[in-house]
């Protein structure tokens, strides 16, 4: 099973445990919420799910490694109690609460949140004193003395043996106790993943090319050579800030995150190429609409390799743009929020307001300033919250922080002109959000603009060949292209992209008859 079925999955089977019946009681008892075990290789994603899952779902996260615990903070420390049977005191051993169970408690006093996964990395890697305590675990979901919180979905994750010499088979009682999950790599459904990450270029369209270097394993007399996704990403990551400082990675560096020599050695060979490439058909003048006839001429008999390296420099930039007008778009969509609140707090009457409260002052006698500084206190009390209870991705993150620097920039113009009247305050944010929204439009024209720029660069290059193909499908595996593409107009897109879905019926077709 794939990492994208396998979320859906673990989703499906959040929503059923968590699922309540007329009283408040869980539809499927306790005892019967299977814990989820997922085996798979390292490095596929499998404990990046479980942040993605808890976030859309909205619900808490404690995630551990089990490798790190002894049996004494899995279980607790011993100590000694007085019990008082039949008339008589004995001494009785207690357990103090599992750190892994106060921290789920810790975490539902942090958050506010009363439902959540409890995640356990690496779980049959444990030590053989912490084996029995880890069966326990899945079976009765417990720790010692102490339960997991009802609300909390129990989900384990481990490496088959091939990949881990330390791994402990689970015997037969407990795996019937367990909802068990086989986790493949599987580089189409992690490209999905890629493009809406915003992973490097340079990543993706080498990998398009040797899909089957995305992820190795090989045992050699000198040790374990691997690539793994997790390597391809946080390289990615490495990558785009190296540019940024102006530095480039060779091979040594390729070879600190894909430890597989002979794959690392043509990846830092292909970022040579990649690099030259951007100068030699000068990628900024193809963007400004600029088309040479010789270098058309040139990469329409270039080299299979030399055309897709091409090919993924064009598509690298278009994504790139078409990500920046679908985050545009998204800004825009929150600042109006915010500019719709405020239209409504001016204009309102003073019976409409009596009762509403703003931090400073009652809402009836605040002015047009005290009225915009309290929207933007309520946005940034609710993105505190949400941030702390780990609900908003790296992009949603930066998306509040955006809208946030405008509202304050908005509410310092309108301390710096004086405008204290609530419909001229209104009046005057109303005017510099008008200039933000030129500025999204002037994005949205640029991103069209490169499409279209795009477009005559293939065409004029490869016509509509094999090329034309692998960019209509690229555009139609990126969730901001789609997503761009969804609002926006471009003719020769879905002309394309029409002709491509009949070819692939046909395809289909022919293969049944055949």
């Amino acid at each position: 099973m794939n990492i994208k079925r396998t979320k859906e999955e673990i989703k499906n089977a959040i929503e059923a445990y968590l699922k309540k019946d007329e009283y408040g009681a869980y539809e499927i008892p306790v005892i019967r919420q299977r814990p989820m075990l997922l085996l798979g290789p390292p490095g596929v994603g499998k404990t990046q799910i479980m942040e993605q899952i808890s976030r859309e779902c909205k619900i808490g996260l404690v995630a551990y490694t089990i490798t790190h615990h002894t049996r004494q903070s899995a279980i607790g420390l011993p100590f000694i109690s007085k019990k008082q049977y039949g008339g008589r005191e004995y001494a009785v051993t207690e357990y103090t609460m599992s750190e892994i169970v106060a921290s789920i408690y810790e975490k539902m006093e942090q958050t506010g949140l009363s439902e959540g996964i409890l995640f356990l990395d690496e779980i049959n890697c444990v030590s053989e004193t912490l084996a029995p305590a880890m069966l326990q675990f899945l079976q009765c979901k417990s720790f010692g003395t102490h339960k997991i919180p009802e609300g909390w979905v129990i989900v384990a994750a481990g490496n088959p043996p091939e990949y881990n010499k330390s791994v402990r088979e689970f015997d037969v009682v407990t795996m019937d106790r367990v909802k068990r999950i086989d986790v493949e790599a599987d580089y189409e459904v992690w490209k999905e993943y890629a493009y809406q990450q915003g992973l490097h270029g340079a990543v993706i369209s080498y990998l398009n090319t040797r899909k089957q270097n995305f992820y190795q394993m090989e045992t050699t007399v000198d040790g374990r050579n691997f690539a793994t996704p997790r390597g391809w990403e946080d390289l990615s990551e490495l990558i785009g800030v190296y540019e940024k400082l102006g530095k480039k990675p060779d091979r040594e560096v390729v070879a600190q995150y894909i430890q597989f020599p002979k794959i690392a050695k043509d990846f830092a060979n292909y970022l040579e190429l990649y690099d030259k490439y951007q100068t030699d058909y000068q990628l900024e003048e193809i963007f400004r609409g600029h088309l040479d006839e010789i270098l058309l001429k040139k990469i329409g008999h270039a080299s299979f390799d030399e055309r897709l390296s091409v090919l993924g420099l064009i598509l690298s930039r278009v994504n790139e743009l078409m990500k920046k007008a679908v985050q545009w778009e998204a800004y825009m969509e929150g600042l109006q929020s915010c500019l719709l609140e405020f239209k409504e707090l001016t204009q309102c009457s003073l019976e409409d307001s009596v009762g509403q409260q703003l931090p400073d002052s009652r809402m009836e006698d605040s002015n047009g300033q005290q009225l915009f500084s309290g929207i933007y206190k309520k946005l940034n009390t609710d993105y505190i919250n949400m941030k702390k209870a780990e609900l908003l991705s790296r992009d949603e993150v930066k998306q509040y922080q955006r809208i946030l620097h405008t509202l304050e920039r908005f509410g310092q113009t309108l301390k710096l002109e004086g405008i204290q009247e609530r419909q001229r305050s209104f009046v005057r944010v109303k005017e510099l959000f008008a200039l933000e929204n030129e500025a999204y439009e002037r994005q949205q024209n640029q991103s069209s603009e490169a499409l279209e720029y795009a477009f005559d660069f293939l065409e004029g290059a490869f016509g509509t060949g094999q090329e034309m193909v692998m960019f209509i499908t690229e555009l139609n595996s990126n969730y901001y292209s789609v997503k761009f593409l969804e609002g926006s107009g471009c003719e020769r897109y879905y002309q394309y992209n029409q002709e491509l879905f009949f070819d692939e019926k046909r395809r289909k077709l022919l293969e049944r008859l055949s």
